[in-house]
């Protein structure tokens, strides 16, 4: 017994220990003392709606994602062709969005379609043809309805993901980011946000990278061009850092997206400013390889955002699938380029279409009506135990105060983030905490009764009322964990305090509550205060 007490008195010392560890730092008196500077540096995170911050309404243009698939698709087209001895153009993607390629050998007509039907095998591709006089067909490319209806839905899904990882990689705790299907947007708040307008460009910038080629001047009429009439398969783009006149024309088609992109980190150019260095995936690299191949001494414009941040030179095939982006960067734009195109380049363009600064004066008044329900709600329940049950409700009182230090320094160590519904949880929390402490107290009652003395009678009512507290807690826990895995962020600020108060209330009911009773009931003990 006195061993088994022992173990008890230290797991309790070890669980203050650590809740002081955690909690002191949150109080400024104890931060900016010497004690502060070797506790953990961590603060409880306050969500939007406590702290203030930014609320974000982005659109993602799916039709561009569904053009630069079908580009893709088109590149495709031409590789499979060219395994098959099967001579075709280079598609190319016409105003109208769909692709557009001939084959002079109209007798390939039956090898072209088996060879479709092998490529693109869930009839993904809509493809119309025609006769030409001079021989050939020309054919023309688009995706099926159902195709385009997926491509838009993977946009947005892949949208989704990509923005999560850059505002995970830029540090902001329990992000409120969801989808509209609706209208193709994407709803973000971020709570707590010191520096806004870098939040907002990392965000919001798309970090859309496309490799375009030069088009081919000799296939230009220089007079229309100075007019602004261009081929239907190519496209002006302005060079980065340049004039209005500073352009670079360029085929429609990309050659290749930022879709292959493994990893991009902040690097320098030979001349020692800052650029991003590009490692591309398997796949990327090959492609890489063969599109430099094809395009020896044509100029490759690197294109960001609509943008020509560079257009080399190939001087030769470029194997290894790497790549540099060089511009007028400082290190903290190339830190952050690398940063959005390392968390994923967005498969479509996207824009802020709503934002809204959320000021913390509306969050602060939220905070003081909630500490004032909580404190309102745990001076009526100790009231209430003190009266009902003498000396055992002082305990269950000691116990609530202990629960909820222990779940405030939980949240701080897991880095988990208050939000108002989060204090609604802790209010409920009080209630629910001795909610375990009375179906002990009663059973101990129940025992003094039949005429048990009252070390056997807390022995008993403690070990009889643990698997009813269990069982009614688990399943309380088992409804918040769903809640959290399917809910959106106020939801899931609720579920996480409220799984952690159960979780505590548990741990103080059964575990140290119990400790303290073995310390004030001995053997001896004729009755006890309950």
């Amino acid at each position: 017994m006195k061993q088994s007490l022992t173990l008890r008195l230290c797991v309790c010392l070890l669980a203050l220990v650590l809740t002081a560890v955690f909690l002191l730092p949150s109080f400024p008196v104890v931060k900016n003392s010497g004690l502060g500077n070797v506790l953990p540096d961590k603060e409880i995170n306050f969500g939007l709606d406590l702290k203030g911050g930014i609320y974000l309404t982005l659109g993602v243009d799916v039709e561009k994602a569904v053009a630069n698939s079908l580009a893709q698709a088109g590149q495709e087209i031409r590789g499979i062709m060219r395994s098959k001895s099967i001579q075709v153009t280079t598609p190319r993607q016409l105003t109208d969005g769909r692709l557009e390629f001939t084959m002079p050998d109209s007798s390939k007509e039956r090898e072209f379609d088996a060879a479709i039907k092998e490529g693109f095998p869930n009839g993904q591709l809509e493809i119309t043809r025609q006769a030409l006089p001079a021989g050939g067909i020309r054919f023309m490319a688009n995706f099926s309805p159902a195709e385009i209806k997926r491509i838009e839905e993977s946009s947005l899904d892949l949208a989704l993901t990509t923005i999560r990882n850059r505002i995970n990689q830029f540090g902001v705790a329990e992000p409120d980011i969801r989808k509209q299907t609706t209208d193709n947007r994407i709803i973000v708040q971020l709570p707590g946000i010191d520096d806004t307008e870098r939040a907002i460009q990392i965000i919001g910038q798309t970090a859309h990278l496309e490799f375009h080629i030069e088009y081919e001047p000799s296939r230009l009429d220089m007079s229309r061009v100075e007019r602004g009439i261009l081929p239907s398969d190519a496209m002006r783009i302005p060079m980065q850092g340049g004039r209005g006149d500073d352009f670079i024309i360029v085929h429609r088609e990309a050659a290749m997206t930022g879709e292959y992109i493994e990893n991009a980190q902040q690097s320098y150019d030979n001349n020692g400013r800052p650029d991003v260095s590009l490692t591309f995936n398997s796949r990327g690299a090959a492609l890489f390889e063969r599109i430099t191949g094809e395009s020896l001494h044509k100029r490759m414009a690197i294109v960001l955002d609509g943008v020509a941040h560079s257009a080399p030179v190939i001087q030769s095939k470029i194997s290894g699938g790497r790549a540099s982006i060089t511009g007028n960067f400082t290190i903290r734009e190339a830190e952050d380029l690398a940063l959005v195109l390392r968390a994923g380049s967005l498969p479509a363009p996207v824009t802020v279409l709503e934002e809204r600064t959320v000021g913390p004066s509306l969050g602060q008044e939220s905070i003081d009506m909630g500490i004032r329900a909580a404190i309102i709600g745990l001076i009526a329940v100790m009231v209430f135990m003190v009266v009902y049950y003498s000396m055992s409700g002082v305990i269950a009182t000691g116990m609530m105060v202990l629960d909820i230090a222990m779940l405030l320094a939980g949240m701080i160590a897991l880095g988990a983030t208050l939000t108002l519904p989060g204090i609604a949880g802790i209010v409920l929390t009080i209630g629910m905490a001795v909610d375990a402490n009375v179906l002990i107290f009663e059973r101990i009652r129940e025992e003094l009764r039949r005429g048990v003395n009252a070390a056997k009678a807390v022995d008993l009512g403690f070990s009889r009322a643990t698997l009813t507290i269990l069982d009614s807690n688990i399943t309380t826990v088992i409804a918040a964990v769903i809640l959290y895995q399917f809910g959106t962020g106020p939801i899931r600020g609720f579920a996480v305090t409220l799984t952690l108060g159960i979780l505590v209330s548990m741990f103080t009911a059964i575990f140290v509550s119990r400790a303290l009773f073995d310390l004030w009931i001995t053997p001896k003990s004729a009755k006890i205060s309950i």
